[in-house]
């Protein structure tokens, strides 16, 4: 990019590189990359096309355009991701946290409204994105949230402190931790969004998928390792009644529920796509 470039010569620019590694919807994520080199808003670029880029700016809007053409995701070349309403730090430490999840979250706030002060545990909570979006939305509910990577819960201790979140995040094993273990076994709700891929799934998941810690993705061959080692140490600890609201892969969602032995009101629930997502039960 040459000196004296527009912010209209650079938005086409980066449009067509976008565009030719393959990103989808290349003109829009051009404007994002924009923003981020200028410090701009959107209103700012489209009404000031003739804003020339200065060397700072164009400095970062290069080294921003290197890293997505190598498919890194967005998000991490933002530093940030949305998530119900919040602004979340993230990096290559842990999964940036998708669309689909924000269904789960309604899912447990919608069975937990006639609870008062609900004891909550999100277990593999990663960025902390289940437990601070419930938090946020009830802020009367203690909430506790484990994950066995230590980046992971740096990044979620991380969020809880930049949102002025009152949740506690504990490094543990699922449940192996005696801190995350006794409060499972005294919460309402249990939720959890864990590694669900089948491992075989690493061949052909996008360019992006490579950036997210494979920790945080795949579950063995059918993708339920890890679940079903929660499901096991849940059956142990949690008292009758309590909410147990799980994140699957649509392909063994049905092979999850059948793990369920001693659970009672299983239910099933869809993502916005249509496609059944999510299993609930009660202890």
């Amino acid at each position: 990019m040459d000196a004296g470039l527009s912010v209209a010569e650079a938005r086409r620019i980066v449009t067509r590189r976008l565009e030719a590694a393959g990103v989808d919807a290349a003109a829009a994520e051009a404007l994002v990359l924009l923003e981020a080199a200028t410090g701009l808003d959107r209103a700012d670029l489209l009404v000031r096309p003739e804003h020339v880029l200065e060397g700072d700016e164009r400095r970062r809007l290069l080294e921003a355009l290197r890293r997505r053409v190598a498919r890194e995701p967005l998000q991490h070349i933002l530093g940030s991701a949305p998530f119900y309403g919040l602004e979340l730090a993230v990096d290559g430490t842990v999964l940036v946290p998708r669309p689909e999840t924000e269904r789960l979250v309604e899912l447990v706030l919608e069975r937990l409204r006639p609870c008062e002060a609900p004891r909550v545990l999100d277990v593999g909570t990663g960025s902390g994105a289940v437990a601070l979006a419930v938090k946020a939305e009830r802020p009367d509910a203690e909430v506790m949230a484990s994950d066995v990577s230590t980046e992971a819960v740096r990044m979620a201790r991380r969020n809880a402190a930049a949102l002025g979140l009152d949740v506690v995040v504990v490094r543990s094993d699922l449940l192996a931790e005696g801190a995350v273990a006794a409060f499972a076994a005294g919460c309402d709700a249990l939720v959890a969004n864990l590694p669900y891929l089948p491992s075989g799934d690493a061949r052909t998941l996008q360019a992006e998928a490579a950036h997210d810690p494979a920790l945080a993705l795949f579950g063995g061959d059918d993708g339920l390792d890890v679940v079903r080692r929660l499901l096991a140490q849940a059956s142990r600890v949690m008292r009758s009644g309590a909410l147990l609201a799980l994140e699957l892969d649509p392909r063994n969602l049905g092979l999850a529920e059948r793990e369920l032995l001693g659970w009672r009101a299983t239910c099933r629930a869809s993502d916005l796509a249509g496609r059944e997502r999510f299993l609930l039960a009660r202890r």
